[in-house]
């Protein structure tokens, strides 16, 4: 586990966080914070700015998950769900949410620290999954921006395609541009010009 990571423990029960407080200290963390209601959980969340959250529930509500994609803290930060029982269709709303880990059979604490450190592996590995996807979001968007503006010069100048890169590729150097901003210039001039 990492150590000086932040946590917040969402824990209704003063015994049962007690608990979970002494385990997470006995596993090298220190900076535990208790949040005991639910309700406002999205608002708490993002007031401390966890790097981990870690909840208990016997079954997590609607609301909890909600609050959840509220408070944006699975894209931002692993979450780590306890509970007590199997139930398919929460389990899909906590994944659907993005919860890093959903632990059925409550919160033990020998289990506390490996369910962590999957936690964080997993919300790491999707992170760098969602990162690549928009990046190649980006490049594909690029690219077509890129054909558009090159069929557009091979049109107005009457050359090949090879020709139109070339000259997108040369203006975008003479003014320190890249492609994908004198291809969008392109396209934005000539939607002006009709």
């Amino acid at each position: 586990m990492s150590q000086g990571i932040s946590i917040v423990v969402v824990e209704r029960d003063p015994e049962r966080a007690a608990m979970i407080h002494e385990a997470l200290r006995e596993a090298g963390e220190t900076n535990v914070t208790i949040i005991a209601e639910q309700s406002g959980l999205a608002q708490r969340i993002s007031e401390r700015r966890p790097d981990l959250v870690l909840i208990d529930v016997n079954s997590p509500s609607r609301d909890v998950l909600e609050e959840l994609t509220l408070a944006s803290g699975p894209m931002e930060r692993p979450v780590a769900i306890f509970v007590d029982r199997s139930d398919p269709g929460q389990t899909k709303a906590a994944i659907e949410a993005g919860v890093s880990a959903y632990v059925v059979d409550g919160m033990r604490p020998d289990r506390i620290k490996p369910v962590i450190d999957a936690a964080i592996a997993r919300f790491h590995m999707f992170h760098k999954m969602r990162a690549e996807l928009q990046a190649t979001r980006a490049a594909l968007e690029e690219r077509k921006l890129t054909d558009r503006a090159k069929g557009m010069l091979m049109r107005a100048r009457g050359i090949t395609e090879d020709e139109a890169y070339a000259l997108m590729r040369k203006t975008a150097m003479d003014k320190g541009m890249r492609i994908a901003d004198v291809a969008q210039a392109l396209v934005t001039a000539a939607e002006l010009l009709k």
